[in-house]
């Protein structure tokens, strides 16, 4: 049972949720007013420049989706010309006269470096 006066009520407040005292003055109150005005404007704020911020990497990401996809479609044009060269050299080389020649499988010694003469040893 509780001790206190008959008919009275205790009332327990949890740590960190102290009843908070009541604005003594009209000017207190013209503060806080003040003072919620001003963080509700700073809140909007705050969302605007995220909604920016994501608005602006929605639209890097859209360029970079359009940039990759264009590269792709180059490496494949790419590929598929790399594939039609090489069979047009393997067409080439089965009867190309200067690579059935003998002659040019002959070895040729190496020329001495123009550069490599004129320094100091």
């Amino acid at each position: 049972m509780s001790q206190g006066l008959p008919g009275s009520v205790l009332q327990v407040a949890a740590p960190g949720n102290q009843p908070q005292p009541q604005p003594q003055s009209p000017e207190d109150d013209d503060r806080k007013v003040r003072r919620r005005e001003k963080n509700r404007v700073a809140a909007q704020r705050s969302r605007k420049k995220q909604t920016q911020k994501a608005d602006k990497l929605h639209e890097e990401y859209e360029c970079l989706e359009q940039e990759n996809t264009m590269l792709r479609r180059e490496i494949g044009k790419l590929t598929e010309e790399l594939k039609h060269l090489t069979e047009a050299l393997k067409e080439h080389e089965k009867m190309c006269p200067l690579l059935l020649c003998p002659l040019n499988f002959v070895p040729v010694p190496p020329r001495p470096d123009p550069v490599a003469g004129c320094l100091p040893r």
